[in-house]
């Protein structure tokens, strides 16, 4: 035992040494009071979840102050340009939250996801997934948020940056070389995109798949057309993308080639897929896509002929063109996809 009143150096250290040799004996690295005061998991989560309940009634009190400050006559313009630069993100960070819970089903059913997916060891599992899905539900409103605020204070220039410099970051995140952020998802994801856009080799799962993702996501690249058109012809935060000989307005031929650009990836998918395979259904399959073609472009005259001409020839086309291919689709969604062909409903009486 050392005295209290003792102040040898070397006999304060030995009695530390002994004091952690006990608890080292006892089971324990720390003293007992030093693992106590520790917050348990639960208590993380909710002040979490609390931090973020404050951060949304935060962005929703600023954008609505903010909205409000601006005149009547400009509002209803402002709030669909605010709506269309940060739409498609809003939609896609849905999206990623929605893949996340397609993970976790998968995962409960014990479906090998990543073998059918063809993925490396190191795939995201569906809490990565969604823990990227909480930042992006974060910046996207957050900058969405300072483009208001900024706006109706003023600050156009600053209020034009924020879609710039969001859209800017996802670009960066993406091709970021560096190990962090998930680099090997990210690059997988960009190899098939890249397979996507050139269908030169053999068709795999993860290839045809992203690409029907995007036939779904058509109106979302479609806004994410015009709003990098306005980015780059700086447009961004002013109204004249509304004037009728605008290069960003309802017009451009670019909006009808960005739509139909994933029906087009899927229509050479089937075609690479029948020259592998030599399946007269994927021959099918890319004429159900075909379909798509005519839709996209008899619509996109609307704003490129006159308007008698388009009520009594062109709409009458696009009608019957859009009629045929929901038609097909339903059909082919039907009998393939889904493969009800032979199906048997039985209906019991109440």
């Amino acid at each position: 035992m050392v005295p209290l009143g003792s102040s040898d150096p070397g006999n304060s250290l030995r009695h530390f040494q002994h004091q952690l040799e006990l608890n080292e004996t006892k089971g324990g690295s720390l003293p007992l009071h030093a693992t106590t005061i520790m917050p348990s998991p639960i208590f993380f989560w909710r002040f979490k979840v609390l931090l973020f309940v404050i951060w949304g009634f935060g962005c929703c009190k600023i954008g609505c102050d903010s909205v409000m400050r601006m005149s009547a006559d400009l509002r209803d313009l402002f709030l669909y340009e605010a709506f269309l630069y940060y739409n498609p993100l809003l939609l896609v960070t849905m999206m990623v939250w929605l893949w996340g819970v397609n993970l976790w089903v998968f995962a409960q059913s014990t479906i090998n996801y990543a073998k059918i997916f063809d993925l490396s060891q190191d795939y995201l599992t569906h809490r990565e997934i969604w823990k990227c899905a909480t930042w992006m539900t974060i910046i996207v409103p957050t900058s969405m948020t300072a483009y208001l605020y900024l706006y109706s204070h003023g600050e156009v220039s600053l209020a034009a940056s924020q879609p710039v410099l969001l859209y800017a970051s996802v670009i960066m995140i993406f091709v970021f070389p560096f190990e962090i952020i998930y680099l090997s998802s990210r690059y997988y994801f960009l190899r098939t995109l890249w397979r996507i856009i050139l269908p030169v080799q053999v068709i795999t799962f993860s290839d045809f798949f992203v690409a029907d993702i995007l036939t779904s996501m058509a109106k979302v690249l479609s806004d994410l057309e015009r709003s990098v058109c306005r980015m780059v012809h700086r447009q961004v935060a002013t109204i004249a993308w509304f004037e009728a000989n605008s290069v960003c307005g309802s017009h451009s031929i670019a909006i009808p080639l960005v739509l139909v650009f994933p029906y087009m990836c899927r229509f050479f998918q089937c075609l690479r897929q029948h020259k592998d395979t030599k399946d007269k259904a994927a021959l099918l399959n890319a004429l159900k896509y075909s379909t798509a073609v005519p839709v996209m472009f008899l619509s996109a005259l609307k704003y490129h002929v006159f308007p008698d001409k388009w009520i009594n020839i062109y709409h009458p086309l696009w009608l019957l063109s859009s009629f045929i291919n929901s038609l097909y689709s339903f059909y082919w969604d039907v009998t393939r996809d889904w493969d009800m062909r032979y199906a048997q409903f039985s209906f019991s009486p109440l």
